[in-house]
């Protein structure tokens, strides 16, 4: 059966690992067997993919946390609306935490003052916008109370490919900075593959917390075919033998409600660092992607 182009949503993501396409190839393939037929095309960068979404090129967009942030105030600028449709359940409540090694001195956040801390890529929402906006919070700032050190992997994938936040704990570990952040689940992979010693490191605080990715419906999308594509989503089952490993490829055992109430931190965040502007337009400098 030939199924007309105008029926096809078009889906963008971001190619931060080679397993994206074996993800996105049995998606697809699960989709059009339930009558919600895509097609996807691959950005190298969040940025790309924001503004493709913005323009129609995609009709969907599976989105980094900051790339929602700044999809939400490219629409409201223009008076249109994007939405989060979906998550998994693990983008929801996630938190960052500061860990140190457990030789260090450092009792609290207030103590890392006068130090040097690590954090990931600037645009990094887990490693380094929630981490400098939680310090903040907390009466440091960056530059000024203490020396921020970064490690840009990857500029434009936003943290997703992690490398930002294991350099960071390896330069910990190396004693070469006195604090580093990383998402919770990333400290408990660093241990299990050796970055961090086995009970050689403590975590000195937590984050508040946040919301991860989310599968966002762009502005200009049939919302009869996005209410289609939601359902066949919400309706992929752990138990299901062929669809278990495209879940565990994409890191998830339950779709959930989307929502956009978990990334206040990171709105904050992104004002406070002029990542974005109101309008979603990139300010910062030295963003390379």
């Amino acid at each position: 059966m030939t199924v007309s182009k105008s029926s096809v949503l078009k889906l963008g993501a971001v190619a931060y690992a080679p397993k994206v396409i074996t993800i996105w190839e049995g998606f697809r393939a699960y989709f059009a067997e339930r009558g919600a037929p895509f097609d996807y095309v691959l950005y190298s960068n969040y940025e790309a993919l924001t503004e493709a979404l913005m323009r129609g090129d995609v009709d969907l967009a599976w989105n980094s946390p900051l790339a929602f942030v700044r999809a939400d105030r490219m629409a409201r600028a223009a008076g249109l609306k994007v939405e989060s449709i979906a998550m998994r359940d693990t983008d929801i409540d996630v938190q960052s935490l500061l860990v140190v090694m457990a030789n260090s001195p450092a009792k609290s956040v207030a103590d890392l003052r006068g130090k040097t801390v690590g954090f990931g890529a600037i645009d990094s929402p887990q490693a380094t916008l929630i981490p400098l906006d939680h310090m903040r919070q907390a009466g440091l700032v960056g530059g000024r109370d203490f020396t921020v050190r970064r490690f840009d992997v990857l500029g434009g994938k936003h943290g997703d490919h992690i490398g930002g936040e294991r350099e960071a704990a390896k330069a910990m570990v190396a004693g070469e900075i006195d604090a580093s952040w990383m998402v919770a689940k990333n400290y408990k992979l660093f241990a299990s593959e050796g970055t961090l010693p086995v009970s050689g490191t403590r975590v000195l605080d937590t984050s508040g917390a946040f919301d991860h990715c989310n599968m966002t419906s762009g502005p200009h999308i049939d919302a009869a075919l996005c209410a289609k594509f939601r359902e066949v989503l919400m309706g992929m089952s752990w138990d299901d033998a062929n669809v278990r490993p495209l879940l565990e490829l994409e890191g998830l055992k339950v779709w959930q409600d989307g929502r956009a109430s978990g990334y206040h931190l990171l709105e904050r965040a992104v004002t406070d660092e002029k990542l974005y502007d109101d309008a979603g337009n990139i300010t910062v400098t030295g963003y390379h992607y």
